[in-house]
């Protein structure tokens, strides 16, 4: 087996093993990303706003936290769109 970045899972790009038969066995770190994101994308998550001061505070899931690979201190873009905002990562 060989060492393959970027092999596709799900609709994403992922690194693994791949044999010279077919067989491909994902980075499990990764798999299990990406099967949170889409059981995430499945369904409708409440959560609650918070206040310090004059700045509002949105606190995220934890499952959220760990699909989307956030980190406390990490900077995020916020943008508004037609009905809401999105949030990612800066880093992405």
């Amino acid at each position: 087996m060989k060492y393959a970045k970027g092999m596709q899972f799900n609709g994403y790009s992922i690194d693994g093993w791949k044999c010279a038969c077919g067989e491909r066995y994902y980075e499990p770190e990764q798999a299990q990303r990406i099967l949170l994101l889409n059981k995430l994308k499945k369904e409708t998550l409440r959560s609650k706003l918070g206040k310090i001061r004059s700045n509002l505070i949105l606190r995220l899931p934890k499952d959220i936290e760990r699909a989307c690979g956030l980190k406390k201190g990490e900077d995020v873009l916020i943008t508004i769109e037609n009905n809401g905002i999105r949030i990612v990562p800066a880093s992405q």
